[in-house]
């Protein structure tokens, strides 16, 4: 594939109007297989380090989404703007998996594991054997702990004490581990990470509609992404300053109580 063809493919999978270069180098790099020059717009490839056409696309594809990145903060923040194309936030990685889709839908990029039947069959080992375990485990873990609660508080214990000291679990993790073991709906499958960031949704149609993402292929962060992004979405004026009069009031009642406090004080002396 010439560097035309990888140009004119990367445009297939998405456009844009800010014009770039692609370049294999024909060279072999110990750090990295292609980069991207922001204030050139340069995709460099170096393409001696790929054996496969679907390497060069996924390097290429990698390459672009900075590319891509980079147009909307020139976008946002002005022609001058030259952000860093170092950077692989989860916005990057969320972008990058949604051209990733569109290259495997597109015939351009293809992971056959199937055609591997050793690493097939290795696969389905650790997805069965080792990600849905350790989901059913950690399932029950969240139902021990939520029960081992419910007796230190019978016993008059202190909770957080009994997971400092003698589970000597760190309390994020027992919050996470026990909001799991109360949300039902939740498929073991997916794998624990994928429980906790599922369990973190409210809404049952929401918490349903991520993990179904997630059983169909979609990556973590991008379901996150997903997330985020309906978290952010607009709400309407009368429900926003309803939020910051009540944000405003509660401020202002902590505020009249030190003022009260320390009246008091200076009274006193």
């Amino acid at each position: 594939m010439d560097n035309e063809k990888i140009k004119q493919m990367l445009l297939d999978i998405a456009s844009t109007d800010l014009d770039f270069t692609v370049t294999q180098s024909g060279k072999e790099s110990k750090r990295v297989n292609g980069l991207y020059k922001p204030d050139t717009h340069e995709i460099i490839i170096h393409n001696k380090n790929l054996k496969t056409d679907s390497e060069l696309v996924y390097t290429a594809v990698h390459e672009y989404t900075h590319h891509l990145i980079t147009e909307e903060q020139i976008e946002l923040n002005g022609a001058a703007y030259v952000p860093n194309a170092k950077v692989h936030t989860e916005a990057f990685w969320a972008k990058f998996h949604s051209l990733l889709k569109i290259a495997e839908e597109k015939k351009y990029y293809s992971m056959d594991i199937d055609s591997v039947p050793e690493l097939k069959e290795l696969t389905e080992n650790i997805r069965k054997n080792y990600i849905e375990a350790n989901g059913k485990i950690m399932q029950e873990f969240g139902r021990l702990l939520a029960k081992a609660h419910a007796l230190c508080q019978k016993a008059n214990i202190r909770y957080e004490d009994y997971l400092d000291r003698v589970l000597c679990l760190p309390r994020n993790s027992a919050r996470d581990i026990t909001r799991i073991g109360k949300t039902t709906d939740i498929d073991p499958s997916i794998g624990f990470d994928n429980m906790k960031m599922i369990s973190s949704i409210k809404k049952s149609e929401e918490r349903a509609v991520a993990q179904e993402k997630i059983k169909e292929g979609e990556s973590p962060v991008t379901v996150r992404a997903l997330m985020k992004q309906k978290a952010s979405e607009p709400v309407d004026q009368r429900t926003k300053l309803e939020k910051e009069k009540n944000r405003l009031a509660k401020t202002i009642a902590q505020l009249q109580q030190r003022l009260d406090f320390v009246e008091e004080t200076l009274a006193s002396l």
